[in-house]
This record gives structure tokens, sequence and C-alpha cells, in this order.
């Protein structure tokens, strides 16, 4: 261990010890009241504002609905309880000096003067829910309850945080996968369970596949986007901490089943959904609770792919665009999504409580990729061309059958405890997380035509361009098709991590005001791994297979849009194909590609050490926060480099070591208790992907070369921030908000691609991250959220949810490269909307959503701005219905992309569509059951 970490591990022990102090007799001589806030149905109500107004205290009710104050004198007092959607209720305690102070307060849904609200409704239970957490919290936050995410159509985490303020989704085949929160690439946005860090599975980033994680095993999301002292500094854009059932959210016995099935418009296909919750409370006074869910889902997809490549050539003086190759990618493919999560919980009084978690999260992608290819460039490009029309000789047809199958999984454990010592209390963690990524079957299987037609395309419609090619039908003649090629593979990426935190609190006071005084350490350490192994078949004859593509394909039609690709090969005749070349091909070192097989393999070790402190003062009508966090990171990998003459393995290490601070400001001001204004100062970072910065080469086997190196001198991302809101609660149950923030970027990470570089006596183009001196993200979110009891008859019973952010962003380079030294960031749209019209009774709810973003960049050409390549703006529209047919039964009803959006990916321009995917619309119908 370093100096520097003994000292820092020196100061974090300091500071427990310094808030272990105060275990003193003095703090358990305190009078300390403590209860919980329920419904008249006996459900916790978090977020509750719970006050004693002549002694100005006040305090907010946690996710079970549990309040404390620490110090309340012998005698009478007066406690009020504060909840947006319910009346407040009064309730006169005697507190006293000898025994427990500990009550139960129950807020009905019913008042004089209250306006009516059907507060028991789902929709409305959840955005109560949600709001008053959002009210009562220091920072600007944002929470999503089970509730509300069961009302949208959302299979996964990454679609539920869409409907959130200031998120965008990147999608893969229609499902969301990566989140963009306020603009800021998918790595700014730290991902946690229960407050423990969760890893990417995916080697190539930080940013988590939130496809992997079901939204039906979350019992809320609670997303930051400002931190506070105590939070993990790795959170540019925001954190999002998903919060995992407890047994005692409701107490007691609870059996919660949902299940159902959909009929998805391309190919009619199915999908399948089953969920379960159980949990229990039970032992004397019922300190005892556990819990068990579980989650599984079956897609069956078809989606129709189109690709197409661009380049541009100078005639007459003149820049004209063509295209040099056409891929269309026919998928069938099986996803399933399975979870698992479940709680240990003891509470031997009310001031202590133990608790055991684990959740596990399993994503599959099994998918056959029936593709046509239509090389162009094999050819001779014809004089005359122009940027929508151009002709080739001697093109080159192939066909190919993709089977991969791509696994993601998430697992987590974690154990701890609280205690309340009266004016102190103390939490801890330990907790593990692996997050693994395999590639247990990557096979592709290509035929080549011996034909080599003329062809033909014409652009007048950017999406469906006419090609000769599906006149001619030179393609179905598939006689003239023979074995080209055999490629095989297996990758594993997996990363392991092991955490300790710890975090004392202690009530006091600060310049003669009440204070809460927070400190605490957290250790992280971080190993990841990556294996990639590939081989390659000769082109002869005697490798493929033993039917000929004739005999390999279906009678089923291989359709993509309007184009008719022939025949679906066999899946069942491919993979006795596939299976009988292991140890053929698959695993013969004769046939393993190097130097790629090696080069991209990589292993590495991430430690964090952090401390903090931080004070929360409360004035009359303001908190203020302040802290200072610390974090000291040590990072060192091993790559490989290969001697392709001598066939000799170097490794290649690297390690860094660095220290951040990150000082914290934050402001809540209450002008009235409907009226909120935040501001926040903060620092944060956002540490770079791992084969960007590990000391790697990998080159490829095929000239012209392409040089993609890590940069072992890459620095984090370092991010100053303001933000300021103002937040207005509306009576009975809504909120209008408006947020700004300001993000100032220091050596933000890019990829840069260099041409006409010479790597090893070969021309090659280098692709390697750097780090941009300068850069920001600017923007403003807008929320509108209420329902309209004051309008008359039906109408009543309505309400809306609207967000809309705006946001620009820019990162100077500092130096000019393909004429340019500022470019946008990666991910960030100018705008996202979403717009919910619902309509909810005691026994039925409907929900119109609709959900939009803007263009956004998805990989930048630095040489040359004409290639970058942009994702369209895609708007989608969902329904939702549901019915209680009584206390127990619900039936349901969604229907999803009733717009039939596609995703259209582009290069620079709309008119060069680089890639075109359709996947329909779903409609999914389903019963749940509650005990």
């Amino acid at each position: 261990m370093t100096i520097r970490n003994q000292r820092l591990l020196g100061v974090s022990g300091l500071v427990l010890a310094l808030g272990l102090s105060a275990f003193g007799a003095d703090a358990l001589a305190q009078h300390q009241l403590t209860g919980r806030v329920v419904d008249e149905r006996g459900n916790a109500l978090p977020g509750a504002r719970v006050s004693v107004p002549a002694l100005g205290l006040s305090t907010s009710t946690n996710r079970q609905g549990e309040f404390s104050f620490s110090s309340v004198p012998a005698g009478e007092a007066q406690l009020e309880v504060n909840y947006l959607g319910l009346p407040t209720g009064v309730r006169g305690v005697n507190v006293s000096a000898t025994e427990a102070n500990m009550i139960t307060f129950t807020l009905a849904d019913t008042g004089a003067g209250m306006d009516r609200i059907v507060i028991t409704g789902a929709i409305l239970d959840g955005t109560a829910r949600a709001l008053n957490q959002q009210r009562t919290n220091d920072a600007t936050t944002n929470i999503v309850s089970s509730d509300a995410i069961g009302r949208f159509p959302d299979a996964n985490i990454a679609e539920a945080l869409q409907r959130v303020p200031g998120f965008a989704v990147a999608r893969d085949q229609g499902e969301g996968r990566f989140i963009n929160l306020r603009g800021a690439p998918s790595e700014f946005t730290a991902i946690s369970v229960d407050g423990a860090a969760i890893a990417s599975p995916d080697a190539t980033t930080r940013a988590v596949d939130l496809d992997t994680i079901p939204s039906d095993v979350v019992n809320a999301i609670e997303v930051s986007k400002t931190l506070l002292p105590f939070q993990d500094a790795d959170s540019i854009a925001g954190s999002v901490n998903l919060v995992t059932r407890s047994p005692f959210d409701r107490g007691g016995f609870s059996l919660r089943l949902q299940g159902g099935a959909s009929i998805n418009e391309i190919g009619s296909t199915n999908d399948y959904r089953l969920s379960g919750v159980i949990s229990n409370t039970f032992g004397p006074n019922e300190r005892f609770g556990a819990l068990f869910s579980a989650s599984y889902s079956h897609t069956d997809r078809q989606v129709h792919n189109m690709e197409a490549n661009w380049d541009v050539a100078t005639v007459g003086g003149q820049d004209v665009f063509f295209v040099d190759e056409f891929v269309w990618k026919d998928y069938d493919t099986r996803r399933t999504r399975q979870a698992y999560t479940g709680a240990l919980e003891f509470r031997p009084d009310d001031s202590t409580r133990y608790f055991l978690r684990g959740n596990w999260s399993r994503f599959e992608d099994d998918e056959y990729r029936n593709q046509l290819i239509l090389d162009l460039s094999a050819g001779t490009l014809q004089p005359g061309f122009t940027d929508t029309t151009a002709t080739w000789t001697n093109a080159r047809i192939e066909k190919e059958l993709r089977h991969r199958t791509v696994t993601n999984t998430i697992w987590n454990i974690q154990a701890g405890g609280e205690h309340d010592f009266g004016r102190t209390r103390l939490d801890y963690q330990l907790s593990y997380n692996e997050s693994e990524q395999t590639y247990p079957q990557r096979d592709q299987l290509l035929f080549r035509s011996s034909l080599r037609p003329t062809v033909s395309y014409n652009y007048t419609s950017a999406d469906e361009p006419a090609i000769s090619l599906f006149q001619t039908n030179e393609h179905q003649d598939f006689g003239a098709f023979s074995f080209r090629r055999l490629d095989q593979r297996f990758e594993v990426n997996d990363t392991r991590e092991w955490a300790v935190r710890a975090n004392v609190e202690r009530d006091g006071s600060l310049f003669g005001n009440n204070a809460e005084h927070r400190f605490g350490a957290a250790l992280r350490w971080r190993e990841a791994e990556r294996d990639d192994e590939r081989w390659r078949s000769p082109t002869t004859a005697d490798f493929g297979p033993a039917q000929t593509l004739t005999q390999l394909q279906t009678g089923e039609v291989s359709q993509n849009f309007i184009y008719n690709l022939g025949f679906k090969i066999d899946e069942g005749l491919a993979d006795a194909y596939f299976n009988s070349m292991r140890g053929t091909v698959y695993g013969n070192p004769a046939y393993r590609r190097m130097p790629t097989s090696v080069e991209s393999d990589y292993t590495v070790e991430e430690n964090v050490y952090a401390a903090y402190g931080m004070s929360r003062v409360s004035l009359t009508n303001t908190d203020v926060t302040f802290g200072l966090r610390v974090e000291h990171t040590e990072f060192s990998s091993t790559a490989n480099r290969v001697n392709e003459s001598t066939g000799v393995v170097t490794p290649v290490s690297n390690s860094r070591d660095y220290t951040n601070w990150f000082p914290n400001l934050t402001v809540r001001h209450e002008f009235n208790e409907n009226l909120i204004g935040r501001l926040a100062l903060t620092r944060a970072i956002s540490r770079p992907n791992y084969p960007d910065v590990v000391a790697r080469v990998s080159a490829g086997d095929t000239p012209p070369l392409t040089v993609n190196r890590g940069n072992p001198d890459l620095r984090p991302t370092l991010a100053n921030n303001f933000d300021a809101g103002l937040e207005y609660y509306i009576a009975p149950l809504g909120l209008i908000a408006i947020n700004a923030f300001y993000k100032d970027l220091e050596n933000y990470e890019f990829t840069l691609r260099t041409p006409n570089q010479v790597f090893e006596g070969q021309p090659a183009t280098f692709v390697q991250a750097e780090n941009a001196p300068d850069g920001y993200i600017r923007g403003v979110e807008f929320t509108w959220q209420q329902s309209f009891t004051f309008l008359p008859g039906l109408l009543s019973y309505t309400g809306i949810f609207a967000n809309a952010t705006f946001t620009d962003s820019e990162m100077d380079i500092g130096r000019t490269v393909g004429g340019r030294s500022k470019f946008p960031l990666q991910g960030q749209s100018d705008q996202t909307f979403n717009v919910a019209l619902f309509f909810e009774t005691d026994r039925f709810n409907a929900r119109l959503s609709w959900n939009d973003r803007s263009d956004y960049l998805d990989s930048l050409n630095a040489e040359d701005s004409r290639f970058d390549r942009y994702w369209e703006g895609r708007s989608q529209l969902d329904f939702t219905a549901s019915f209680e047919v009584n206390d127990q039964f619900e039936v349901f009803f969604e229907a999803k992309n009733l717009t039939d959006s596609e995703g259209i990916r582009y290069e620079s321009d709309r008119s060069r569509v680089y890639e075109r995917e359709r996947f329909g619309y779903t409609l999914f119908s389903g019963l749940r059951f509650n005990f």
C-alpha cells in the first residue's frame, strides 16, 4: 500500500472515529420520538413531511414511511404531517422521558375542504409517492415508483427511465439499452442497486446495459441530478439508484403475481412475461422479514434492417457521394430476460436493523441473421454517377447466416446494518458485484456467387432506394453460390468489485441553528478482464457444409422492407454444421486469427478510496448542505503485443494513481410549503473506458490497416456543475418545475481517427481516444404534472404528465482536425419530450403516452464532418389500460409503438441513410393478482 493510501485510510479512520465518539451516554439519554406514517390501508407513505412546529423541527419519512426526532423535550408535543394528495394531519403526542416514544400516524384520504382525488388509484398513488419524496429531498431528484413503472409498457430499466425528465434512450432493435441524461454520454451516469455501484457487462464502455435488468423487480428508481458528498463522484450527469423491495414496505404477508402475452406486428410472433413477489414479516412483534421476487420474459421478434456504406469522389472539381455496398439483414431474434431478488431483514428494536440482500439479472440475445451483401466496391463505378444515382459493373453478391448468442449477467449481494443511537446514527454496508458479458456462440457462414452483375441504384427515396438487382434477381440464382468462409468466435468480459461503506450522522448545531453532521468512507476494489478468441477457416470447399446453399435453405421467404432476399437458411442444419466444426476450426490453433485473438485481451485493476465530510444546516426556511469528498484512484492494466514475424507475445503494462477533490454546496429554500427553490455547485468525474486507457495495440490482419490503440496518458473527465431550479407543487397533487444546468467539462474523452499514418511499414489509420481540454453541456428542463380535479364530470378524472428538456453541448479539442476544432458530444439530443394523458377512477385507468427525442450524434469522424453518423430523432406512441375486477384481480392491456416508428441512422445529411431498421408494434395483455 502506498504512503498516499495509508494517509487516506488514516483520514477515513479518523472521520469514523470522530463520529463513533458521539455514541456516549449523553446520546442515549435524549428523548427520542420515532414513528411511521401510513395511509388508511396501512401502506407506508414515503416522503411525508413531519414537523413539530413549536420546536422548529422537521424531517421526512423514509421508504418505509418511518421518521425520527432525536431530541424532543418530555411532555406534550404537537405533531404535523403533510403529504401531497392527502389532507394535513395534526396529532398531539405525550413524549415520555423514560419509555420509548413510538407512534403510528394514519393519514385519511378525505377531509374538510379537501379537493376530491383518487389517491388509491395506481397512477396517482405512484405519483404521490414520487412527488412527496422529491419535494422533501435536499438535492434535485426524480423518483419513479414501481406503480408508475407498471403503468407504462416498459419492460426494462432503460425504457422506464425514458419517461423521466432529462432522459433519452439509445435503442437496439427497438428496445431501450443505454440512457443519456441531460444530453451527456451514457458513461456520465452511474448506476447502483440499493446504493452499491454496479459495473457494465460490456467491455467497451462503463455505461451499463440497462436492458439487462427488468423493470418489474424494483420498488423504485431514484435519480439524483445533483450529488451530495456521501454519493460516489463518478456521476457527471447524475446517478440512478435502483431500489429493490423490502419485506417491511408493506408488512405482513404479501403476494403479487403478473403474467401476459403479446402479438408482434412483424412475423406475428409472440412475447411472454411472468413475474411475482412474495414477502412476509414474522416472529415476535414481526421483527423478521423475508422477500423473494422473480421475473421472466421471452420475446420472439423479427426485425428488418438495411445498411448502405457511403463514400465520396471528386468529379470535375465537385464532390459527389456514392454507395459502394448494400447489406440487408433479416433478423430472427429471441430474447430472454430473467431476474431474481431476495432480502432477509432483522429489526431487533426500533433503532436497529440488519439486512442481507441480493439480486441477479440475466439477459440473453439469441439471434439468427440472414444477410444479403451486395459489394459494389468489388466492381467498377461507371462514369456519370450523381449523389442519387450510380451504376456499377462486376458487383459481388454474398449470402451469410450468422448465429450469435450474447449473454449479459449482473448480480450483487449486500450485507449491512443501521443503528440509531438517538442523536447519532451509524450505517455500514459490504457488497460484491459481478457483471459479465459472454458470446458463447458467434458463428458466420458465408457463400459467394460466381455471378458478377451490373447493378444500378436510384435514391429518389432515401429510405427505399430502387436497386436493379431486385429486378434482374441474380441473387436468387442459388446454384451460383459456393462456400466461401466460416468464422467462429468466442468472447468473455468479466468485471468484479468488492466495496465497503460506512457513514456516521450526528445531530447538533452550527452558528446557533439545528444541523446534521455526516462523515464517512468508501473503499472499492475492482478487477476486469477481457478474452476474445477468433477462428477463420480456409476458403476450400472441404471446410464447408455438406449441403449446397439451395439444400440449406427453407421455403420461408426472407423479406426485408420491399426487398425479397430469397429464402432463409435452415437454422437446424446451420447449427449442426457449426457444431461439427468445433475442434476442426473453432479451437484449432492452426486457424486461430492472430494477432487479433491476443491483442484485444486485457486485464485491469482499479481501486478507489474515498472519504467525505458534510454538514446540513437548517435555517428558518432554508437548508444549506456543504461538504467535501476526496477520492484516490489506483489503476493498472496489462495487454498483449504480438510480433507477427516470430509469433512472440509480449505483455505490456501501465499504471497510474491520481487524487481528486470534490467540493459541494447545495441549497434548498422553501418560499412556502409548496414553492421550493434549489441551487447546487458540485464537481464530478468520469473515468476512462478500459479499452481506451489500456496499453494495447490492435492492428488487425488485413491491409490497409486500422490500428486501434489504447492511450495510457488518457485522463479522466472532470466537470464543475451548476444547477438551479424552482418547483411549485400544485394542490391536491401536481408539479410545475423548471431546472437549469451547466456542466463545464475538463479533459472530455473522445475518439479520433487519424488517416495517412504508417504502422510497421504499412499505411494505416490510427484510432485512439484522446482528451479535449474544454467542453460544456448546458440546458433546461420543464416539468408539468397535474390531476384535473377542478374540471367537471368525467374530465375531473383526467390528468397530464409532461416534460421537455432542451440541451446544447460542445467540446474544444484545442487544435484543428479536418477543418474543425469544436465538435458536438455523442448522444446529445437538442430536445426530448414526454407527454402522457391519463384517466383514472377507483377501478379503471388508462394512459396514452408520447415520447420523442431529436437527432443525435452516434459516431464522430473527425477527419471529415460529412461522415459523422447521426441517429434520426424518433417519436413513439404507447397506450396502456387496466381494470380492477376486484381487490385481488386486475386485467391490463399494453400497446407499444403504435406509430410504427423506425430507427434511422444517417451520415451527416438525412438523404444519406446509413442504416434503417423496422420492428413494428406490439400488443400485450395480461392479468395481475394481489393478495
